[in-house]
């Protein structure tokens, strides 16, 4: 029996792992972040990469350290109902209702829409989008090969195409990053900007999604071992995210050095475009073409896939893998073809929402070899932490729907008494009480049973 992976295999594992995080919103939000911070580029992406890196890699190694057996083995610490709950909406939260159909469009709003006739936009994404997750469908229907697919064949064709894009424009930047003016929030606020735009990569809650396939491919590799394994995953992690990192910093700063040849891009999506037609020509916008749809097919492949797994275990008398694999890629076919736009705004509240339990939740399996695994210190953490992140939820709804609810007046009184709130991080004074309540009763329970 092995005691850890060779070094090809964890290359392999992390190259695996790196395909399935990243995808084509892993080059979008980067990009804008670096045209709009300006300047401000290097302490903004240092904000960025703590959610873009840092948290999807706790998020694996969560798994790993805890010896959890997937999401809702991990989220159950806090009782059966609550882990049913936050496993049902994170998957389809990174599945089929915002991840997976975003990969979808944002191929075709990025790649193919800029190289396409004008004109009949509706009909070419439909059948873009039909002809993507049928794709999607045919991988994700031999979960056995996904080593394979993603980490042998796929993401290393898509290394290839975005090497190509970033060392030419690094070579031949538009301006100096010191000469370029940042806007809005990064001027003032660059690292809790930076922070919080690595909410909209979704990677954290991809860490705690993903997870149980690096341990399974590592078990399948020959280690068995729950200690082994664990260290294995987190090697693994370590790899993959220390390439997301060094690609994240390089967008970045391409998007800051961009803004010598444009104004700043109503989105990543057109900055990108910008950027290839410029320093490639002609071939540019193929060469983006096929890198964001490379990046957008790999990571819906690993999402149906992990998607419908895990509902597989959560509802055993239920359908079986194809059936689901079947209808995710049916419900991320319908909600793709209500546009890029429209997606990302009603994401943006539920990422608000989700990424608040998603840390509490990966701090405390980190950490809980100090408390036991006390099932009380979960509870009042996550419930406190829960109505802080129902209240960032409402704060960032569509600014229409909010008026719809008459909201603002709530918004605005609780904003008023909850410290942090109004830059983001209303969650975090509730999840501290909540700890310290959670702590107190454990150990003085403790205490009492010694006595």
């Amino acid at each position: 029996m092995k005691k850890k992976l060779s070094f090809r295999e964890y290359v392999t594992v992390a190259s695996m792992l790196f395909g399935m995080f990243f995808g084509a919103g892993n080059l979008i939000f980067p990009v804008s972040m670096g045209q709009q911070a300006g300047s401000q580029v290097w302490i903004t992406t240092l904000g960025f990469l703590i959610t873009g890196v840092g948290l999807p890699l706790l998020g694996v190694a969560a798994l790993g350290i805890s010896q959890s057996n997937g999401l809702f083995d991990l989220s159950s610490k806090a009782g059966r109902p609550y882990g049913m709950f936050f496993t049902c909406a994170l998957y389809l939260t990174i599945g089929p209702f915002f991840a997976i159909p975003r990969c979808a469009t944002t191929s075709y709003t990025v790649g193919l829409e800029q190289i396409l006739p004008e004109g009949h936009a509706k009909l070419f994404l439909l059948l873009f989008s039909l002809a993507f997750f049928a794709v999607t469908l045919f991988f994700s229907l031999r979960p056995g090969k996904i080593l394979t697919w993603i980490g042998k064949v796929l993401n290393p064709c898509f290394l290839l195409f975005l090497g190509i894009l970033l060392v030419v424009a690094l070579v031949s930047p538009g301006a100096a990053i010191s000469s370029v003016e940042p806007m809005g929030n990064y001027a003032t606020q660059p690292f809790l900007t930076g922070f919080l735009e690595g909410y909209n990569t979704m990677d954290a809650l991809a860490g705690l999604a993903f997870g149980i396939i690096v341990v399974q491919v590592i078990q399948g590799l020959g280690v068995k071992e729950p200690k082994d394994v664990a260290g294995s995953t987190v090697r693994s992690g370590i790899f993959s995210c220390l390439l997301m990192a060094v690609i994240y910093l390089a967008v970045a700063v391409v998007g800051t050095q961009s803004r010598g040849l444009f104004p700043a891009a109503e989105n990543g999506g057109i900055a990108l475009a910008q950027i290839a037609q410029h320093y490639l020509r002609g071939v540019g916008l193929l060469v983006l073409a096929a890198t964001v749809t490379l990046a957008c097919l790999k990571t819906s492949v690993a999402l149906i896939t992990s998607c419908s797994e895990t509902f597989v275990g959560l509802f055993p008398k239920g359908p079986s893998y194809r059936v689901w694999a079947i209808v995710f890629c049916l419900m991320s076919f319908v909600f793709a073809n209500l546009g890029l736009s429209t997606i990302i705004s009603y994401a943006v509240p539920v990422l608000m929402f989700l990424y608040p339990l998603a840390i509490a939740l990966i701090l405390l399996a980190l950490f809980g070899k100090f408390f036991g695994h006390s099932r009380e210190v979960y509870v009042s953490t996550l419930v406190l932490t829960l109505v802080g992140a129902v209240y960032d939820l409402l704060r960032n709804l569509p600014e229409n729907l909010r008026a719809l609810l008459h909201l603002d007046g709530l918004i605005e009184a609780v904003g008023n008494v909850l410290p942090l709130s109004g830059i983001g991080f209303g969650w975090v004074c509730p999840a501290i009480i909540g700890l310290a309540i959670g702590l107190i009763l454990h150990f003085s329970r403790r205490k009492k049973a010694t006595a």
